[in-house]
């Protein structure tokens, strides 16, 4: 499982080039938004300048022509400065939007190719996390930190130069409260990167929590978990609150303390200028622009720090996305994989174990064939690891001993999507996407034409329900196709099956969910889909399988018995057991009906 921690790092030169790769097609905007920021910085520089000389010319020279002509250089400085700041503004929002775009972008495709083992591992919440909040992040780093770090520093620059050379002694008087500024912001920055770390691991435990807690919605409800289930998410959310508040308390001490060192600097300036100007080392207008560059050079100061920390917290969420993005895909095709051109289907494990954790298997030595457009039902107890076959026959998984071969070749010889596209699975917990019915059942493949669709459901008797809805195929579905009922999100997964014509086709406990009216409609419709194509069903009811050509019984991760239902049945082994167990359970469930 990714960590939430960071390493501390203030600035990590690697993480900030492998940021900027992402800005590709603005890299003129970039060099444009610090070139502004700059003139900004230059133009705010004139303003006290614009004062000094308008006091010590024209005002006591009694001026007023030569006053007014100031005041319009002063008013048009001051809507230039408007002018730049608003592009510079624009463009690096521009940028940053730009960055995170292609981020988000990256990640999602990234995402798609990661392995199934990779998401068992991994809260959803956590990963959209990674998508939303911390490439927000990374956008606040450009819009604000980065770009803006360059007229910062430029201004400091400039106040400090103008300063000296204004009054170089007054001006060292000035900076006396440094070394005081310095420690106050080392502190700061000390406590605040603690505190924002602390802020982003627990946001993304709340959106973990919070997506688990919505996703099983119905469970809560049913076992009265709302209770429990509250104190637990409060207590993540106290702890996010108090990481939050924390921050809060270090700027309100921080601003403060920034203010209390400007007002002393200040104080140093009305002094010691009042002394020079008494023994006429300086002027009126100097004294002016002196208080006016004293303000204005705390400013500078307290904003680098503020971009300190948004850079900090930008570092930090660097670190979990490109570890995200660093994560490899643990199924992938060869370099020259095997291309699927037609498939027989003929299927053949040997030998196979596996285990998702380290040695705690889950199948041990598995050897079976099936023979080409031929049926197999699978059975057993729950964990006997039906399903598991099924995952490791689409290689959602990878095995650790054994070989599984179709048509005679190892399965990791052939191209990923050549050998998925060869199948289709129906799963027991069918998954319709927010959208229409026809996206569902072609899977937003536009190669798949509506005729085609329609042809599909009717061969598996669910095109009569659908004519019936309002918008027909274009009806909206909700998320997961909740405004459906299970028999029909069953059926349309079995027309998505259907269209796209498979070699192999999976049905992983497919009708277990399913009312006896609707199993006979899809009964009706197995004998086709199965037809000259190899079929693979995990069953819990047995009663649907009589008709396989042959039936593999799994107990505890060891294939146990295989032949057809009567062979089985004669030899009243363990298939015998569980088919009388259930047959059972049916009469009792018929009398008391």
């Amino acid at each position: 499982m990714q960590s939430d921690d960071i390493s501390g790092k203030v600035y990590d030169t690697r993480l900030i080039k492998r940021i900027i790769t992402y800005t590709r097609g603005t890299r003129g905007l970039v060099a444009l938004a610090v070139l502004l920021i700059i003139i900004a910085s230059f133009l705010q520089l004139l303003a006290p300048w614009f004062t000094k000389q308008a006091i010590d010319i024209y005002v006591n020279q009694s001026n007023l022509d030569g006053l007014y002509t100031i005041i319009i250089w002063y008013v048009g400085v001051m809507l230039a400065i408007f002018a730049v700041q608003y592009a510079q503004a624009l463009t690096t929002q521009y940028i940053g939007q730009k960055l995170m775009y292609n981020l988000r972008s990256e990640i999602f495709m990234h995402l798609q190719r990661l392995s199934l083992s990779f998401f068992d591992k991994n809260p959803v919440g956590r990963l959209m996390t990674r998508v939303a909040s911390d490439v927000e992040s990374l956008n606040q780093m450009f819009t604000q930190g980065v770009v803006n770090i360059f007229g910062d520093i430029f201004l400091l620059i400039g106040i400090i130069t103008v300063m000296l050379n204004i009054n170089g002694e007054l001006a060292l008087w000035t900076f006396t409260v440094i070394p005081a500024l310095f420690i106050i912001t080392m502190i700061f920055k000390r406590k605040v990167r603690v505190a924002f770390r602390d802020i982003r691991k627990w946001l993304a435990r709340i959106n973990s929590y919070l997506q688990e807690n919505i996703t099983g919605m119905n469970i809560v409800q049913i076992f009265n978990r709302q209770e429990k289930n509250y104190r637990a998410f409060t207590d993540i959310n106290r702890k996010h609150t108090q990481a939050y508040v924390k921050t809060v308390s270090y700027y309100a001490i921080f601003y403060p303390a920034i203010e209390f060192v400007s007002a002393i600097a200040l104080a140093i300036v009305l002094v010691r200028g009042g002394m020079l100007k008494a023994e006429g080392f300086a002027t009126y207008g100097a004294l002016v622009a002196f208080i006016q560059y004293a303000q204005m050079f705390f400013r500078p100061i307290s904003d680098l720090s503020d971009k300190f920390n948004v850079l900090q917290g930008a570092i930090a969420s660097a670190e979990r996305v490109f570890k995200l993005l660093d994560t490899p895909p643990r199924i992938t095709s060869l370099d020259r994989p095997q291309k699927l051109a037609s498939l027989r289907g003929a299927i053949r494990f040997s030998d196979v174990s596996f285990a998702y954790n380290d040695d705690n298997w889950v199948l041990r030595d598995v050897s079976f064939e099936v023979a080409p457009k031929s049926s197999i039902a699978i059975v057993g107890h729950t964990g006997a690891g039906k399903s598991t076959l099924i995952n490791l026959l689409g290689r959602q998984y990878d095995i650790q001993k054994g070989r599984i071969e179709i048509d005679g070749r190892d399965i990791r010889a052939y191209d990923l999507r050549d050998l998925r596209r060869s199948m289709a699975l129906v799963l027991q917990d069918v998954f319709l996407f927010s959208g229409t019915i026809l996206e569902n059942v072609r899977l937003s493949n536009e190669q798949i034409s509506r005729e085609q669709v329609i042809e599909a459901c009717k061969k598996v008797n669910v095109h009569t329900f659908i004519e019936r809805l309002p918008q027909g195929y274009d009806t909206r579905l909700n998320e997961r196709g909740s405004n459906l009922s299970m028999g029909q999100r069953q059926l349309l997964s079995f027309a998505r099956a259907v269209v796209v014509e498979p070699e192999i086709l999976i049905l992983d406990e497919a009708t277990s969910n399913i009312d006896t009216e609707t199993e006979i409609l899809i009964q009706k419709a197995l004998d086709f889909m199965m037809r000259d194509r190899t079929s693979i069903i995990i069953a819990h009811r047995l009663s649907t399988i009589k008709h396989v050509d042959r039936i593999l019984v799994f107990h505890k991760g060891c294939l146990k018995e295989e032949g057809s239902h009567n062979e089985l049945m004669a030899r009243q082994g363990l298939y015998y057991q569980l088919y009388q167990l259930q047959y059972k359970d049916q009469e009792q469930q018929k009398k008391e009906a």
